[in-house]
């Protein structure tokens, strides 16, 4: 009989060994990547300061090295300790002794109420079966005024399902990779529905588009930034 837990396991962890030479070595999808990073960050500067950071799945420390803020600390959490492992040795001459890896679910989170100043999510919310109470769980570790940042790919749009069959399921299945089975069981959560929760929830949140930032458009575009103020 086919074991299906098995053979999924199996998949996640030879998909995840790969994932940064899938997505991000190659010249165009790399820079399409990194787009992503960069344009969440551009709200900050230097001269901003959050004390305590949480940044949820960050998986192999991506995100970290456009952080324009300062901070006292940052941690990156992720449920795949191997992705950590990775993190840690390609940030270890990044703000050191402000670093912090932990292994934590994005959707049950082992920190008190208000520990945080600022939450982090990136590529994260498509993957989670119930994005509004991971939603919840997220604001419930931001501090009063604390900002909650949510980055999105706008799978199933056209701009990326065309997108993406240039990068990274070209190479997964060079790879032997089924991509469009491992995206058919991670991508859980459409970008537009997402996008509606989102408003639902923060009718008064700051969001933008990439790369055409001022159309908002699912189909143009190949990503959906969000910030908000959490008041509690």
């Amino acid at each position: 009989m086919f074991n299906e837990d098995k053979a999924w396991v199996d998949y996640k962890e030879r998909f995840s060994d790969i994932y940064d030479d899938l997505n991000y070595s190659s010249g165009l999808q790399g820079f399409v990547m990194r787009s992503g990073h960069f344009s969440s960050e551009k709200k900050w500067s230097s001269s901003d300061r959050f004390n305590r950071v949480l940044e949820i799945g960050s998986g192999t420390g991506e995100h970290l090295p456009y952080i324009r803020h300062s901070f006292d600390e940052y941690i990156l959490s992720d449920q795949n300790e191997s992705a950590l492992t990775i993190a840690k040795e390609k940030l270890k001459n990044f703000h050191k002794g402000k670093l912090r890896f932990e292994i934590q679910k994005g959707a049950n989170l082992a920190y008190p109420d208000e520990t945080f100043d600022r939450v982090i999510a990136c590529h994260v919310l498509e993957h989670i079966y119930m994005p509004h109470l991971a939603i919840k769980e997220w604001c419930r570790v931001l501090k009063n005024e604390g900002i909650l940042t949510i980055l999105i790919p706008t799978d199933p749009g056209l701009a990326w399902r065309l997108g993406r069959n240039f990068g990274p399921r070209k190479n997964a299945l060079k790879k032997g990779i089924s991509y469009d089975y491992v995206m058919a069981r991670e991508h859980v959560n459409s970008c537009n529905s997402l996008v509606a929760i989102l408003r639902h929830y923060f009718p008064d949140s700051s969001e933008s588009w990439w790369p055409f930032h001022i159309i908002s458009s699912m189909d143009l575009n190949l990503f959906y930034i969000f910030h908000a103020r959490i008041d509690k």
